[in-house]
Formats: structure tokens, sequence, C-alpha cells
């Protein structure tokens, strides 16, 4: 088990609770007892540290090595995932993936960015960060769906679309901004859900939809607190304060009406558990699906430019 800095006190109960358990092994002493009150020590810890979490904790908890992709979630919520590839004009962006799968005898179009697993993976993945044929695929597997009317879900897990030189001669605000043009008028239903970090057009790119969704631990701004960070103040070190003020956590969005639900995790984080999240995040996929299927097409589309408009306020002076 992996744990970030603030879970210390975890892990130290983790250490102390496994040197038990040698001990008791050695030894031949029965510790039943004492793993148990360990136990429930680490338990109660658990909850003090998740009670009190501050945004850029939030921040961290998205970025978890352990936190379940893209990839992860449709191998534990489906069945027969069959990958298709390639926007039919450049390359297979592999930080973008997609394809149909089978949701309890629903066929649904999953689209989603992916990170990758290890250092290698990441680097092939570049990150998760999308090239603008990332997005023409996403696009694309968004129009074959439609095309046979199936429904969409997207799951959004990215530090922002790729900044390189390259990306933007191939046009990626372009991308971007034809993805979010052409999701507002699709006539299947499309679920949105932000499972780790939802950072700028690079979440956009995938993130317009009926029902856009939010795990408890995780985030969705037009920057990073690090990037804000250097931004205004020219250094990284206010990173815990910038996160403060971008007001990007699940239960800011919610309040902002930006999202339309945040779907809680298991205590600790979806890394700890995620055969759990999967169950709890498969169930409300489906819950909302079977909600927005009885809307008729016309009215879906009317609804969601109306969602859209209707976001953000302003004061005048």
């Amino acid at each position: 088990m992996q744990f970030l800095e603030f879970e210390k006190p975890i892990a130290d109960l983790y250490d102390q609770l496994e040197k038990l358990k040698e001990n008791g092994a050695k030894s031949g002493v029965d510790v039943t007892a004492t793993v148990v009150e360990y136990e429930s020590k680490i338990a109660h810890t658990r909850q003090e540290i998740y009670d009190h979490l501050t945004s850029y904790q939030k921040v961290l908890l998205s970025r978890h090595p352990d936190r379940p992709y893209t990839l992860a979630y449709i191998e534990k919520m489906c069945t027969n995932f069959v990958e298709l590839h390639g926007d039919r004009n450049v390359k297979d962006d592999k930080a973008m993936v997609g394809g149909f799968a089978d949701l309890d005898g629903e066929t649904v179009m999953f689209i989603g960015q992916q990170k990758g697993v290890n250092t290698k993976m990441r680097q092939i993945r570049n990150f998760g960060m999308a090239n603008p044929e990332g997005y023409r695929k996403a696009l694309r597997l968004m129009k074959l769906a439609e095309k046979f009317n199936k429904p969409i879900v997207t799951l959004i897990d990215t530090p922002g679309a790729y900044p390189g030189l390259e990306a933007e001669e191939r046009g990626q605000g372009e991308a971007i901004a034809r993805n979010i043009f052409e999701m507002v008028k699709l006539r299947v239903p499309v679920i949105c859900v932000i499972i780790g970090e939802g950072a700028s057009g690079g979440a956009l790119g995938i993130g317009i939809g009926d029902r856009v969704l939010m795990l408890e631990n995780s985030w969705y701004t037009v920057i990073s607190p690090e990037n804000c960070s250097t931004i205004l103040w020219r250094s990284w070190n206010f990173k815990e304060k910038a996160a403060e003020e971008l007001k990007l956590t699940s239960d800011h969005m919610k309040n902002f009406g930006l999202v339309d639900g945040v779907i809680n995790e298991p205590l600790g984080g979806a890394h700890v558990n995620p055969d759990e999240m999967a169950v709890i995040l498969k169930q409300k996929i489906k819950e909302e699906l079977a909600e927005l299927k009885k809307i008729d097409a016309d009215t879906r589309i009317e609804q969601r430019i109306d969602k859209y408009s209707n976001m953000g306020f302003f004061d005048e002076r």
C-alpha cells in the first residue's frame, strides 16, 4: 500500500500492525485481540483524517498512483469491451481510449483518458494528456454511438490536454472546441464522470453531457493548483492556497451547479477498494441512463443547451 504524506498516521499504524503479526507468528502467541484493536485504530484514524481533508489533499488523492483509471473501471463494470482505435486522420492517441462494452445487457460507448499504471505505460499514454487526434478519435466514437443509437459514458481523468508545439500545430484548440460543439447536439444520452483530475479544456473536450458527475475525491477547474500558484505567485509554494481559492473540489462544483451530482467513494478513496468503487459507479451510471432514456432526444438536447447556457454568474458594480 502506498500512503500520501498526510496519511502518515495511518501508515505508522499499518507498520505497527505488520510487526505485531510477524512477532505473533514467530512466537506462536495469539495476537488476534490486539490485531482487532489496531484495525479499529486504523479505521478511526482514517475517518478522522478524511473528515477534514483540505482542497489540496483531495487533489493529491485524485492523483494517487493506485487510483483506478478508465480501463480499470471498464474492466470491472462491463463485459465484452471492444476498444476502437484511431482518428482516421493522424494516428491512434494512447492517452484517449474508447469502445463499445456490455453494461449488464446494454451496449454503451465508453470513452476516457488513460494515464498508465507504471512508468513505461505512463509515457506511452502521455500521462493522460491527449493530443488533437485523441479528441478527434473521441468524437468519431461518439458519432458512431449516435449512428447506432447507443448511450455514451465518458470518464474524465487528465491533467490537461497536451500543450506541446506539435499539438498546437495540429489544432488542439479547434479539436476541443469542435467536440464541445458536437457533444451538445448528440441525440443519444451522454453521461460524463470525473474520476480523477478534471483540468481545463482537456476535461471539457469529453465533458459535455446530460449528466456530469464527480467522484468525491476528484477536482474540476480551469488550471491545476500548482500552475495557478506559479502564475500568481511565481512559485509552487502557494499551491495549497491556490487550491482553496479555486474552489475546485466536488462539493464546491456541486454547490456552484457546475456538476449534477457527487458520487461517494469508499473511506480512504477509490484506490483503497477499487471493486467497491466500480460497483458504486456502475449503479449510478445505470440509474442515470434509465432516467435519461425516458426523455426524447430533442428535449434532451434542449435541456443540455439550457444547462450550459445558464452556467456562471457575475456581479455588476
